[in-house]
C-alpha cells in the first residue's frame, strides 16, 4: 500500500490562472488501481525539518496505465499542501499510499452516463476509458465556471474519446448557460421511452454535493442506478481517524455511519443521507 514512486511528468494543465496540475507517477500502484479510487501523497517539504503539513493529501486517480506502470493525478493548487506538491519536479521520488478506497462499478451492458461538476471531472476519465474498453456506450455531462476552465481541465482529451458530450458553463462561454443538471434532466426525459424498450443506463457522478444530490434525485425518479463519489476532508485516509464519516441508510432503512476513505469514496446515490453529515 505504501510506495516510493518516481515523478515522470509534472506540468501545468491548461491556463495557469486555473492553477491545475498534471502529475504522472511511475510505480506498482497502477497494477491494482481501479477507477474511482485515490492515493494519499506525502507533501512535506524536504527542505524543512518540521512535519508541517503532517497529513498526506488525498488525490483521485485520473488515469491508470498498467502497461507503463503509471498513474496520472490531476489536481488544483488550493492550499499549503498542494503548494508544496506543485514544486516537485520530474525525476523526484514521492511517498504515496494507495490505491485506497472503493471505486466505481461498471454495468455489464448498455450506457454509462458521467456527470461532473468542476474538477469532479478528474476521477471520471479513467472510468470512461474502462467503460469504453468493455464496449459500453459512454456519455458525458460536464459543468464548469467558464470556457477557460473546461479547456484547461482536459476537454480536448474527452473529445478525443469520441463520445457524446453535454457542456454547461455558468457564464455561457461554452455550451449551455447554467447548471449541468438541466441537461441531465432533459436526457433522462428522453430516456423513458428507451427504458420501456429495454434500454439500460447507469450514472456515475462527482462534483459539488448539491449537484450530486440533484443528480441522484433525478435518477431515482426514473429508476436509473447512480453512484456518487463523495469528497469529504480526510485525515489518515485509511479509516482509523474517523475524520471523514458520512451518514447512509442501510437496506433496513436505518441510518448508519461509514468512512468515505475506506467504505467509499464511491457509494450508491440512494443510500446517501444528503442532509446528514455528508
Amino acid at each position: 500500500m505504501l510506495s516510493e514512486v518516481r515523478v515522470v511528468v509534472h506540468e501545468c494543465l491548461g491556463n495557469e490562472e486555473q492553477r491545475l496540475r498534471r502529475l504522472v507517477l511511475k510505480g506498482p500502484i497502477a497494477q491494482t488501481a481501479k477507477a474511482g479510487q485515490f492515493v494519499a501523497v506525502r507533501v512535506q517539504d524536504p527542505a524543512l525539518t518540521s512535519y508541517d503539513p503532517l497529513l498526506r493529501r488525498p488525490i483521485s486517480l485520473a488515469e491508470i496505465s498498467t502497461e507503463r506502470d503509471e498513474i496520472t493525478l490531476l489536481y488544483r493548487v488550493v492550499g499549503k499542501g498542494t503548494e508544496i506538491l506543485a514544486r516537485v519536479g520530474s525525476g523526484e521520488i514521492l511517498s504515496v499510499m494507495g490505491p485506497l478506497g472503493k471505486g466505481f462499478s461498471l454495468p455489464t451492458e448498455g450506457e454509462l452516463w458521467l456527470v461532473a461538476g468542476g474538477i469532479g471531472i478528474f476521477p471520471l476519465y479513467s472510468l470512461a476509458k474502462s467503460a469504453l474498453a468493455r464496449g459500453l456506450t459512454v456519455r458525458l455531462f460536464w459543468g464548469g465556471d467558464n470556457q477557460s476552465f473546461l479547456t484547461s481541465a482536459g476537454l480536448a482529451s474527452w473529445q478525443a474519446l469520441g463520445i457524446p458530450i453535454h457542456l454547461c458553463t455558468m457564464d455561457g462561454s461554452l455550451g449551455l448557460k447554467g447548471l449541468v443538471t438541466v441537461q441531465v434532466l432533459e436526457q433522462l426525459s428522453k430516456l423513458k421511452g428507451q427504458m420501456a424498450m429495454g434500454g439500460q443506463v447507469q450514472v456515475a457522478t462527482c462534483g459539488p454535493q448539491k449537484m450530486m444530490q440533484a443528480v441522484t434525485e433525478l435518477c431515482m425518479k426514473v429508476g436509473v442506478p447512480v453512484e456518487v463519489s463523495l469528497e469529504e476532508r480526510m485525515g489518515c485516509a485509511v479509516g482509523a481517524c474517523l475524520g471523514c464519516v458520512c451518514t447512509l441508510v442501510d437496506e433496513a432503512g436505518a441510518q448508519v455511519h461509514k468512512k468515505v476513505c475506506l467504505d467509499g469514496p464511491v457509494f450508491r446515490g440512494e443510500e446517501v443521507v444528503w442532509d446528514g453529515s455528508c
